[in-house]
């Protein structure tokens, strides 16, 4: 059989789903790489090809030739006309939004195993790609405030006198925001972070930020996958007169907050903009999602009302060496559930296969079973 990795094709993705220092760990499978596949995250073809992996010059070739293709982004409508019928594709899928591109899978008998499916249990952790992603999108915010805030983060005690630490406020603790609060943090930043859910104050302070509640009960808070819900207009409405007072006091804040296949939620209103620092800065790592504050502009870094509004897309990707590394190690492991002894195979009685499973034989199996959209991961999770 034959395990094939193209280029990713989406604007402005620069990772590859799998890494070199993979190749040697996967028996019985013929690798063939797209070339040109792993040189935006700083892999070569030739560090392919020392691996034992075959160079195909384009990408139709290499899904006309593979048994499975291991991708980072959801396939574009001409990569998936490529597809060998009855072939198998491990990717990021995002069946939330894609309806059109699993009945295309489907009607070519592509098994789809989507990465952001995978069950998140204890067992699931090496393949969490989720998790992985969103460990890097909550860096690269912090790392966007610091770059873009006219001031520096740590407190120093100078010759001059002292400069206090910038203040940051982080909404949504979820693995994106708990890295983006431990980043700052580390940077020097004094640092305020807000979860509807009471179960993270002790994340929260661990890694060395303040957590401030919002005086007001949310209802049933968490999913049982750990991830926020929805709730009512007037908790959403109470919520962001409590957030703008908060992000008042701020010189940076950053958004993760996302509700399973839904809007993001709006967290900052207009005022709340209004009511900031001028020449402070957000971070909304919720952009793709239409974003938690209400002038978040999607795809796009905007000024308004004298705040530097970052709505970036797929901010995993601006670190694509690092977080390729980690996706390829999620989904070698998750690779590894299918090869026994050198041989593919499905077993449907594996939850982590069948719960990622989104179609099969022929049949769309999304959405009878919807698994939680954390924001940023492969640009869409967090």
């Amino acid at each position: 059989m034959i395990l094939g990795i193209p280029k990713e094709i989406t604007e402005n993705e620069k990772r590859v789903a799998l890494l070199p220092e993979a190749l040697s760990k996967i028996k019985g499978l013929e690798i063939r790489v797209q070339a040109g596949a792993g040189e935006a995250a700083g892999f070569t073809n030739a560090a392919y090809q020392n691996k034992g992996a075959v160079l195909v010059p384009d990408a139709k070739s290499l899904y006309e030739q593979s048994d499975v293709v291991l991708k980072v982004m959801p396939p574009e409508a001409s990569e998936a006309s490529w597809m060998k019928e009855g072939a198998v594709l491990i990717s990021f899928i995002y069946p939330h939004s894609h309806a059109d591109l699993l009945n295309s899978l489907a009607s070519r008998k592509v098994s789809v195993f989507a990465m952001d499916l995978i069950p998140r249990t204890s067992r699931a952790q090496f393949m969490d790609a989720l998790s992985s992603q969103a460990t890097v999108a909550g860096y690269k915010a912090a790392v966007l405030a610091i770059n873009s805030l006219p001031k520096i983060f740590p407190m120093l005690i100078t010759a001059a006198g002292t400069i206090s630490p910038a203040k940051v406020f982080v909404i949504g603790a979820g693995v994106a925001g708990l890295q983006a609060i431990a980043t700052a943090h580390r940077m020097g930043a004094s640092v305020e972070a807000y979860d509807l859910r009471p179960v993270v104050k002790e994340q929260i302070e661990s890694l060395g930020a303040k957590f401030v509640s919002l005086p007001l009960e949310a209802q049933d808070a968490q999913t049982s996958g750990g991830y926020a819900k929805a709730q009512s207009e007037e908790f959403y409405r109470k919520q962001q007169e409590f957030l703008a007072k908060t992000a008042q006091n701020a010189d940076a804040v950053i958004t993760t907050a996302l509700v399973p296949g839904k809007r993001a939620p709006i967290l900052l209103s207009e005022e709340a903009v209004k009511g900031m620092k001028p020449a402070s800065v957000i971070v909304d790592l919720a952009a793709e999602q239409g974003g938690n504050c209400a002038l978040t502009e999607p795809g796009k870094t905007v000024v308004k009302h004298g705040v530097t509004i970052h709505g970036l897309f797929n901010l995993p990707s601006l670190i694509p060496s690092q977080s390729s590394l980690m996706y390829s190690r999620n989904i070698s492991a998750f690779l590894g559930l299918m090869l026994k002894d050198g041989k593919m195979g499905i077993d449907l009685n594996d939850d982590l296969l069948s719960g990622s499973l989104a179609a099969h034989n022929g049949e769309v199996l999304f959405p009878k079973k919807l698994a939680p959209v954390p924001v940023a991961a492969g640009g869409k999770t967090a």
